[in-house]
C-alpha cells in the first residue's frame, strides 16, 4: 500500500471508473471529481499528492481548474498531470506550458499511465 492520495478530476463515468479502479488497486488512496469546481475544492480539502486532470469538464475547463490550484497554496506546488483527449499537434507543449508536469492522452495505455503516476509522486 502506497498511502498516497490522487485526485482523479474526470466527467466520463468510464473513464473515472478504470483511472479509479487501475490507481485502487496498487494502493492509492483515490478521490474523484467530475466537475472542475469540485475538482478544486476537493483538492484544496484533501491536499492531494497528485492530481489527475481531464481538460474537457462541465463547468471550468480543467485549464481554468489548474489556475485556480496553481493560486491556492494549499495545493500550488502538488504535481498536475493532463489525462485528455486533445492529442492535435501542439496540444503537449501548450498543456505542459499552461502548468501541468505531463500529459497523458486518451485512451490511455495502462502502463504508460502509471509509469508517468509514479514519476510524479516521486
Amino acid at each position: 500500500m502506497t498511502g498516497d492520495r490522487i485526485l482523479v478530476v474526470e466527467d466520463n463515468p468510464l473513464n473515472l471508473k478504470l483511472v479509479r479502479d487501475v490507481l485502487a488497486v496498487l494502493g492509492y488512496d483515490v478521490v474523484a471529481a467530475t466537475t472542475g469546481e469540485e475538482g478544486v475544492r476537493l483538492a484544496h480539502e484533501c491536499a492531494p499528492d497528485l492530481v489527475l486532470m481531464d481538460l474537457q469538464l462541465p463547468g471550468i475547463d480543467g485549464v481554468e481548474a489548474l489556475r485556480r490550484l496553481r493560486r491556492d497554496p494549499v495545493v500550488a506546488d502538488v504535481p498536475v498531470v493532463a489525462v485528455t483527449a486533445f492529442a492535435m499537434k501542439g496540444d503537449e507543449e501548450r498543456i505542459r506550458n499552461g502548468g501541468c508536469e505531463a500529459y497523458i492522452s486518451k485512451p490511455i495505455s495502462v502502463m504508460h499511465f502509471l509509469d508517468v503516476v509514479r514519476k510524479h509522486l516521486g
